[in-house]
């Protein structure tokens, strides 16, 4: 398929997914954090039909173990407040990962086994009340 009908394909399942559940709503989420002019962390995402997807958070290697990633996930969190989310989620390949969202107040949703092989995607949400 070209880029063109691939386009076409998600245009036409949007517009029918829109007609059955409401329109997505959808803002971008990016929050970049800086030391001088080094990038150290970010995370990225997006609001849709009132949640908040965590699609990466990342912080430099020298800079973990500081608090960065919890200051990151506390600005995702206000941004939500804001648009009025019922919540966030995130899905991550790592283990580790997946404890620091639960220490930060994220529940396992589910996982996919052997997915990628010898691991598995762990689903976590947060409810924001």
């Amino acid at each position: 398929m070209d880029n063109v009908g691939a386009v076409r394909v998600a245009a036409a399942l949007a517009a029918e997914i829109a007609g059955g559940f409401g329109p997505r709503d959808e803002r971008p989420v990016s929050i970049v954090a800086h030391d001088a002019d080094a990038v150290v962390g970010g995370l990225n995402g997006a609001t849709h039909w009132g949640w908040c997807y965590i699609r990466q958070l990342w912080v430099r290697q020298d800079w973990r173990r500081r608090g960065l990633g919890l200051r990151l996930l506390a600005e995702a969190e206000v941004f939500a407040h804001t648009l009025r989310c019922k919540g966030l989620y995130v899905d991550t390949f790592d283990a580790g990962a997946a404890r620091f969202y639960e220490r930060a107040g994220f529940a396992r949703i589910g996982q996919i086994d052997d997915f990628p092989p010898g691991h598995a995607r762990i689903f976590l949400n947060k409810t924001l009340v």
